[in-house]
């Protein structure tokens, strides 16, 4: 079995499967898991001309549990230690929060910490994306940039955003390429840096500022688990979606200006910063559409190829529709798997012409 893509829901339907004692390979474009679910270490100079290393949560800050079932995956991985609870304090001067109760939780003490752990005992292949789907004898070839990755693989889950999955999917499921080509994700730019603290800058978490370009200011030093040092301040911005898409291909040291320059003027007062770094998240966010499938996951059992991610999270989105999506569609691979193979009677002997085709069935499945 091979799942291409390292988020989570590729975790989510690994784990669900090697649990069952099967055997998976996971490929993965990234130097490690987590997809969304981001921590990034960045090396700069600080003012004394030391190196340091600081960590930053770029991606999701953090993810909510509606569902009863989902809610329990989350509590047994509280238990165990790799995620944890939090309830971020709001800045009173910017929006307020839209969590309900405020209970929000994280991976500890990084954002990839949850993946890695539901991937344990998988074989995993980081940096190896996968460019082209082969059908030959039976099973599956997966290609990269530099050849074909040994050895074929009897199915295939693709847990990565739509865009991608289209592309994999157009030699051989074409209705499922098209759907999957309609179901536009978000970007969103997001800026880390560390700046000086300002001495009127009052004790808060998280801001939903009232800005054209912001969307959230997170600051990463306040989170659970993770460092911080005294007068300074670890600023993860994230850009509002639309002003992303705005600039989605604008340079790169451009936009960390803008964002910038809009912090500063929501705070009042400009930063000193001492290092900063940009990144795009081509694929932020699932947007609703009338495209979007009521499915949850999709499943061929004739050719053993399945789709799950947040974009077919069935009304939950994020982290949560992600697990969703995976669960479901593991479930449908499990039964496939355990499935006890009919035994045949022998056809008796015929004198007149009889039909010799086999009784209808429906190869390609969507799940919900």
């Amino acid at each position: 079995m091979a799942v291409v893509g390292a988020g989570m829901a590729g975790a989510t339907v690994t784990r669900a499967l090697l649990d069952e004692g099967m055997e998976v390979h996971v490929f993965d474009k990234s130097r490690g898991p987590g997809g969304r679910l981001a921590t990034r270490r960045s090396t700069w100079i600080d003012a004394q001309g030391q190196a340091r290393v600081t960590a930053f949560d770029h991606g999701a800050p953090w993810f909510g549990a509606r569902d009863a079932e989902f809610r329990q995956a989350v509590e047994q991985a509280v238990q165990v230690g790799v995620v944890t609870t939090w309830r971020p304090r709001y800045a009173a001067h910017g929006m307020p929060a839209d969590e309900g109760n405020g209970m929000v939780f994280l991976p500890a003490p990084t954002m990839t910490r949850w993946c890695r752990w539901l991937l344990d005992d998988a074989r995993l292949h980081w940096e190896q994306p996968v460019e082209v789907l082969h059908r030959c004898g039976g099973g599956w070839q997966l290609e990269g940039q530099e050849g074909p990755y040994a050895p074929l693989f009897d199915a295939v889950v693709l847990a990565m955003p739509p865009a991608q999955a289209a592309t994999l999917l157009a030699a051989h499921q074409r209705d499922w390429a098209q759907r999957a080509s309609l179901l536009p994700m978000q970007p969103c730019w997001t800026v880390m840096g560390v700046s000086d603290e300002l001495p009127h800058l009052r004790a808060w978490d998280v801001a939903r500022p009232e800005s054209v370009a912001l969307g959230w200011v997170l600051r990463n030093e306040t989170r659970p688990g993770r460092s911080a040092r005294r007068g300074e301040v670890h600023w993860v911005l994230h850009a509002k979606s639309g002003w992303s898409r705005t600039h989605l291909e604008c340079d790169a040291t451009w936009v960390q200006q803008a964002l910038q320059q809009a912090l500063a003027d929501w705070l009042g007062s400009p930063l000193h910063w001492r290092h900063a770094v940009t990144h795009r998240w081509r694929y932020a966010n699932a947007h609703a559409n009338r495209h979007a499938s009521a499915a949850h996951a999709w499943w061929d059992d004739r050719l053993c190829l399945g789709v799950c991610g947040d974009h077919l999270g069935g009304g939950a989105s994020g982290v949560e529709g992600a697990w969703r999506s995976a669960r479901l569609l593991a479930q449908r691979l499990l039964r496939r798997a355990t499935a006890p193979v009919p035994i045949r009677a022998p056809a008796p002997a015929a004198t007149s012409v009889a039909s010799n085709r086999s009784p209808a069935t429906t190869s390609a499945k969507e799940l919900s």
